[in-house]
């Protein structure tokens, strides 16, 4: 898998997950780190958009798709070892200061399966906010898309593509891309099973830190579906190789046992 060994591979999970995690004990830092390299701002507005926002500043921590009037999805790493009551989230804003719905959460659901250190497998979570928001919920694609389908990522942060080398943009990114086949995310364990692997067109543009949990869209019927959760690079320069996404589809079930009916 293009590691010597398991730890190594650990190690690099850890280092490139797309989000700045914090911990238990401290105060949420919000540090974006970076955004969608090579991408530009959003051309239409997405209802269900969600900025994870640090309560005491305001400041951008990851990304997050509404699925149902009270219940968001975003990436594990984004949520584990975190106090609800810390966040925030703005959903159906271009801007992650203005506009939209400003809604906090009272629950925080990893998968039980998620193995942090280890692998970043399972990398998905639920959100339950304290209200119901109006803004219109995104439907999950109807199964795993193929290798080659067109693909759309966005999400809040810098245009540079390493850790701490700038500030978060205050307007939505989004980058048009693709599907990639599963061997493309090999440099790092890869489940293809509830994975996706999402092109990096030319190791020029991709989804990178504070783009965690942030959504890979599909067209369906002439709208957006959403297919995965940002999740983790395989590179310390997130261009350096295509982007890691749950795929959401995968985890369907899970997700409507703790969220109930969804479309």
């Amino acid at each position: 898998m293009g590691m010597r060994s398991l730890l190594t591979a650990a190690i690099a999970v850890a280092v490139t997950a797309l989000s700045i995690p914090g911990t238990a004990a401290a105060a949420p830092t919000g540090d974006a780190g970076s955004r969608i390299v090579g991408g530009g701002n959003a051309t239409e507005t997405y209802s269900f958009m969600a900025s994870m926002q640090a309560k005491a500043t305001g400041a951008h921590r990851c990304g997050a798709s509404l699925i149902a009037p009270q219940w968001l999805v975003t990436a594990a790493h984004c949520v584990a070892q975190q106090n609800p009551a810390d966040y925030q989230f703005r959903i159906g804003s271009t801007s992650r200061d203005t506009g939209g719905t400003l809604v906090g959460a009272d629950k925080f659901v990893q998968h039980p399966w998620y193995i942090p250190v280890f692998l970043g497998w399972n990398d998905i979570a639920v959100v339950h906010l304290t209200a119901p928001v109006s803004a219109a919920p995104i439907r999950l694609a109807d199964g795993s898309p193929a290798a080659q389908t067109a693909a759309r990522i966005i999400g809040w942060g810098l245009t540079c593509p390493e850790r701490g080398c700038g500030q978060p943009p205050v307007t939505l990114q989004q980058l048009d891309t693709k599907i990639e086949d599963d061997s493309s995310c090999a440099a790092i364990p890869f489940d293809a099973q509830h994975e996706l692997c999402v092109d990096a067109p030319n190791n020029t543009a991709s989804a990178c830190f504070g783009d965690s949990g942030g959504p890979a869209l599909v067209k369906a019927a002439g709208a957006w579906r959403l297919a995965g959760a940002t999740s983790r690079g395989q590179s310390l320069r997130c261009t350096s190789g295509d982007t890691i996404y749950s795929d959401v589809t995968s985890h369907r079930d899970w997700i409507t046992q703790q969220v109930g009916t969804i479309p």
